[in-house]
């Protein structure tokens, strides 16, 4: 099996500070900083002047996708630090009116279906939610946190046992946010 040797690079925009302290990766930027830990043996990471240079020697294909992966990972992170990723959610209640809420650390929606007991959903890390009338928007500069933040306001309305057809309440991803390449 041949041994690959790559080397990529990704340039760093204005306004944006990466800082190596391996294995952790800080990302500042004017909307947000992030850190991460990316660590493999096989793979460095190095900062050169505006570029961030990914190296691999003799490695083997799953190591090649390693750095693919560290490599989309921190393209994330520096978009994320110039523009905050945007998740937008609807409210759609046909049979009750639910009422959405946000306190502290939680999303509560009340009156699901007519249930007593409220439902709640956790928002995670330093993601902010915005509640206007039937709109739910998700904002944060880590997409991880955004879109997980996301997902448990959608699973936190889930029905199980009714049919979908007729019971179509809930609230829902209506949109994601777009990524550019």
């Amino acid at each position: 099996m041949p041994k690959l040797n790559i080397t990529d690079k990704i340039e760093i925009p204005e306004g944006v500070e990466i800082i190596i302290e391996a294995p952790m990766i800080k990302v500042k930027g004017p909307e947000g900083e992030m850190e991460k830990r990316l660590f493999h043996p096989m793979v460095k990471i190095s900062k050169e002047e505006k570029e961030l240079v990914f190296t691999l020697k003799n490695g083997t294909k799953r190591e090649k996708m390693m750095m693919k992966t560290f490599e989309a990972h921190i393209k994330n992170m520096i978009q994320g630090s110039t523009q905050k990723y945007e998740y937008h959610l609807r409210v759609c209640s046909s049979h009750f009116p639910m009422t959405v809420t946000k306190e502290s650390n939680k999303v509560i929606v009340k009156n699901f279906l007519g249930e007593k007991i409220a439902r709640e959903a956790r928002i995670m890390g330093d993601s902010e939610v915005e509640i206007k009338g039937t709109e739910i928007s998700v904002k944060s500069p880590n997409i991880e946190t955004a879109g997980q933040t996301a997902a448990n306001i959608e699973k936190s309305t889930r029905l199980t046992n009714k049919d979908r057809r007729r019971f179509q309440d809930g609230i829902f991803i209506t949109e994601k946010p777009s990524f550019k390449k």
